[in-house]
């Protein structure tokens, strides 16, 4: 079974010169800066460990499709970025910032083209199932993103509305790496079912730790510059909560307070972050995410431990989860 450092060199290697030789420049430069600033690469780790829990074979059938996970993953961030107008990527300037926009759409096209050739490296006898799992799977991750954005012109949307949305933007593609390791490794089609579940309750923590960390995290450790969703009136897990547990304790002075934050155009934006941020610590939803993510680390947990795994397989799961519920960016 392979070592997180083991992964992580695979990983980097693999990545490392990936378009080094193409040309146009203008149109593979951004994806090597993309590829270059780094990254958690948490989704082709995930994949590798998943296949290294059945099998020792690690080669290009299993590596490009790893690959092909933060290949498409990259695709979705310089996409969101425009999106979002966002200055700052793993604390480097958005590519569409260091280039422009129509760069970015471009570059980004590629490296979704991209990540379907490299998951057709993976064993024939697999193929059509992977490519239909990652296929829904990105159309998904895209339903998502849509979501987000209909949710920033709606004046409020309910905690089920949101775990939808950051289960089809965020929570979707995680699973499909724990699942597609298991596939590749030919593993039983109930375990990579489990696997798939394990991948989806992470990455529902994952999204509530990034909306957790967008306001309480530090801006040189998190590569993002905090505030940013407070700023743009993010619908996030966090000001979804603080509305309804202000409704629900009838503080209204607490909630006039919040909306005429998110509703005034003149407001200083720090004094918007640090009044919203007040209110979630005094709200007690500061307290009632970290209480959520943890939930959710724990569901991914009891997932794994009904599979018929050893001790090292359970422990190398476990200690994946771990990594990214005790995370500071």
């Amino acid at each position: 079974m392979l070592t997180s450092e083991e992964t992580t060199c695979i990983i980097e290697k693999a990545l490392k010169g990936l378009y080094s030789d193409s040309t146009p420049r203008e149109l593979y430069e951004p994806i090597n800066y993309m590829i270059s600033i780094g990254g958690k690469r948490l989704r082709p780790k995930l994949c590798l460990l998943t296949y290294s829990l059945f099998s020792d074979k690690i080669d290009k059938c299993i590596i490009n499709p790893a690959i092909a996970l933060e290949i498409f993953h990259g695709f979705t961030l310089i996409h969101d970025d425009i999106m979002d107008k966002a200055d700052l990527r793993r604390g480097e300037p958005t590519v569409y910032k260091k280039w422009n926009s129509n760069t970015a759409i471009l570059s980004g096209d590629v490296m979704c083209i991209k990540s379907y050739d490299l998951l057709s490296s993976c064993p024939s006898g697999k193929l059509g199932e992977i490519m239909k799992l990652f296929t829904k799977t990105a159309a998904e991750v895209c339903e998502g993103q849509q979501l987000d954005m209909n949710f920033e012109t709606e004046n409020s949307i309910s905690l089920q509305d949101y775990l939808k949305m950051i289960g089809l933007k965020t929570a979707v593609l995680i699973a499909c790496a724990a699942k597609s390791g298991a596939i590749i490794a030919n593993a039983d089609s109930k375990v990579c079912e489990a696997l798939y579940d394990y991948g989806y309750q992470l990455g529902l923590a994952f999204q509530i730790q990034d909306d957790l960390l967008d306001t309480f995290g530090e801006s040189s450790t998190f590569g993002k510059t905090i505030g940013g969703d407070i700023a743009n009136n993010k619908k996030t897990w966090l000001l979804i909560e603080c509305i309804d547990r202000l409704k629900a304790t009838n503080n209204k002075k607490g909630l006039t307070t919040l909306i005429e934050c998110m509703s005034s155009h003149s407001i200083n934006p720090k004094e918007k972050f640090d009044k919203i941020k007040s209110l979630y610590i005094s709200s007690g939803t500061q307290e009632a995410a970290e209480k959520s993510i943890v939930n959710y680390f724990n569901n991914a947990i009891q997932i794994i431990e009904r599979l018929p795994f050893n001790r090292k397989q359970y422990n190398a799961l476990e200690d994946f989860a771990s990594k990214l519920l005790h995370r500071q960016k």
